[in-house]
């Protein structure tokens, strides 16, 4: 199909939560939009990036009322059409469980021109803002990313084979399958594997709660932690200065 290149549709991501870690190219980009479309989790001092433009929030929040992918697809076409530049600025990476690809492959069954502005995704961010390693020499040599709610709102099967790895093991979008999570670390005998819990991480209301896989429940009650947060379980959340004195801790106790 010939892409019409009077009207194109940027896909942006505007990073972790922090608005300084967008990348500069994105906000060239935004700069130039006459329609900004963006999500709920994305920082919205980002847009003052683009004053000249539309701002239309589409976002997606469990438990209130909220745009279907389908209704999202259709808008950024019509606005597309409607205002010929469009940006469609969403947190993190769009291509990291950010539907990213769906939304480039709907755009360009119009024949409309679509960019991709990678952003940083709080898979790496996050738990890095607290001193958290993805991998680190002699402790772990690979990292998973997990979605914690697949499309069929279950819990994706990968954690059995991330349970059973010495791998870090990141989880998105997994707070309310945390107690799933558990048990099935618990399976594989991994109850003592460190644990944080990082509620809006790199944003000034950003909380903290780390343990252990057998205690982190608890600390998630205590805490009153809940979504949207990135849970980090493995070794390499003791590499962390910030951290490590909890843990010192803990092992003194169990002396």
């Amino acid at each position: 199909m010939k892409l019409n290149k009077n009207i194109k549709v940027t896909l942006i991501g505007a990073g972790p939560g922090d608005p300084d870690l967008i990348t500069v190219k994105g906000v060239k980009a935004l700069s130039k939009a006459t329609v900004v479309l963006y999500d709920a989790l994305i920082n919205q001092n980002l847009l003052k990036h683009a004053p000249n433009a539309t701002h239309i929030f589409v976002g997606k929040r469990k438990g209130m009322h909220s745009f279907s992918q389908d209704k999202i697809n259709q808008l950024i076409v019509s606005s597309a059409f409607q205002y010929g530049n469009v940006v469609r600025l969403k947190g993190g990476d769009p291509f990291v469980f950010g539907r990213g690809s769906e939304e480039i492959d709907y755009i360009e069954s119009f024949g409309i021109e679509t960019e991709v502005i990678s952003g940083i995704s709080s898979s790496m961010a996050v738990p890095a803002s607290v001193g958290i390693p993805m991998t680190s020499r002699g402790v772990s040599e690979s990292f998973w990313v997990i979605t914690g709610t697949t499309s069929s709102k279950k819990l994706s099967n990968d954690i059995y084979l991330a349970a059973q790895s010495t791998a870090t093991v990141v989880v998105l979008m997994g707070m309310s399958k945390l107690p799933e999570i558990v048990a099935i670390f618990n399976k594989f005998n991994k109850g003592n594997v460190p644990t944080a819990i990082i509620q809006n991480g790199t944003t000034a209301s950003e909380k903290i709660g780390v343990g252990t896989i057998d205690s982190i429940l608890e600390v998630v009650a205590q805490k009153k932690l809940a979504s949207p947060a990135i849970i980090v379980i493995g070794e390499v959340v003791k590499e962390s200065s910030k951290l490590r004195q909890f843990y010192e801790r803990i092992a003194i106790e169990n002396l």
